[in-house]
């Protein structure tokens, strides 16, 4: 599949950062708040750069390995955080309040049954993936569907006027799932890309350590993104990384969230690496092989606070901060404007 992703135009880098510069501030005196600001003013040139009509996209979807116990949780709890979602009582909804962003859950591959329910988007690939220990995830037919909808999802949401995309997920397993598409696509070892997920004690851990290694024995280590995806990847996973390429080729701002969202990333920037550019990187979660991510990704995230928990949650806590950044950078004075001497 070809994803037409511009690099946004460096040329009037040395311009706004001059502008940056020339606030009444010393120079670099708001931190990573300067470097957020030139990015998102980069990516929107040339308009002055806004937040307009924010949205959070939580994409759902079980995995077959599930049910062999990769996870400290029933599969049954996939969908029952989804009506958590729907009725607006799931710390996403909260954060996505007070930050005043629109939700929306997608339901990739969710094996239940929702009907038609306002704020769920109905994108069901099938009922859940199969399970990696025994055969592929899916097929690369399925891949393919799976990206293609999860970019006209952030079409459609870009040509209703949002220029912000953050990205969340559900999905019992999918902690698993991230570590191997990880471990596939930055070569690191399972060990240090694999974690507790949603809070296995030692023994679960050491179970799912040699899960996915029974995984990758049969499946092997490939490097390309979709075989990756077709072998270990989940519904919801593959349609994000869709999602993220298709918010990127309408040059929207993208809030990545923490380790399963970054794992659908690392899919998207093996098929499309400018989209590097369109990405804020929230926060820096308690998985260990986030940091893994982000060292391959040569990135920094924004925050670190210790948390663990998913769903878009960290991404929607940057909102502010992006917003803080476009703030000072169109409303702040400047030295010359406010007369005081630079």
């Amino acid at each position: 599949m070809h994803f037409d992703i511009v690099t946004p135009d460096a040329s009037p880098r040395s311009q706004i950062q001059h502008r940056i510069d020339r606030k009444t501030k010393p120079v670099g005196a708001l931190g990573r708040l300067e470097s957020l600001a030139l990015q998102i003013a980069l990516i929107q040139q040339p308009e002055a750069p806004a937040i307009r009509s924010p949205q959070m996209l939580v994409f759902a979807g079980d995995h077959g390995a599930a049910k062999a116990g990769v996870s400290a949780y029933p599969q049954d709890v996939t969908w029952q955080m989804v009506e958590n979602f729907l009725a607006g009582g799931a710390a996403i909804n909260v954060f996505c309040r007070e930050a005043g962003m629109g939700l929306r859950v997608v339901d990739a591959g969710v094996a239940h049954d929702f009907g038609v329910r306002d704020a769920l988007i109905d994108a069901k690939i099938g009922p859940g993936t199969e399970n990696w220990l025994e055969a592929p995830a899916m097929s690369l037919n399925q891949v393919e569907r799976a990206l293609q909808r999860g970019r006209t999802l952030a079409h459609e949401l870009a040509d209703h006027g949002s220029n912000l995309l953050g990205f969340g997920e559900m999905g019992i397993g999918n902690t698993a799932s991230a570590s191997l598409i990880t471990h596939c696509l930055t070569g690191a070892r399972l060990e240090q890309v694999t974690g507790r997920g949603t809070g296995l004690d030692d023994s679960g851990l050491a179970r799912k350590l040699a899960m996915l290694e029974q995984a990758v024995a049969r499946g092997g280590r490939p490097s390309e993104a979709l075989k990756v995806l077709s072998e270990y990847g989940g519904f919801e996973i593959a349609m994000m990384a869709g999602a993220m390429l298709g918010a990127a080729e309408k040059r929207m701002v993208l809030l990545i969230d923490g380790f399963i969202v970054t794992a659908a990333l690392l899919a998207a920037h093996r098929i499309a690496p400018e989209i590097l550019s369109y990405c804020v990187f929230a926060h820096r979660s308690e998985e260990p092989g986030h940091a893994v991510q982000h060292t391959h990704l040569g990135v920094e995230p924004l925050m670190a606070l210790d948390l663990r928990l998913g769903e878009g949650t960290g991404a929607a806590l940057a909102l502010p901060l992006v917003r803080a950044a476009v703030g000072f950078y169109n409303d702040m004075a400047s030295f010359e404007s406010a007369g005081v001497d630079g």
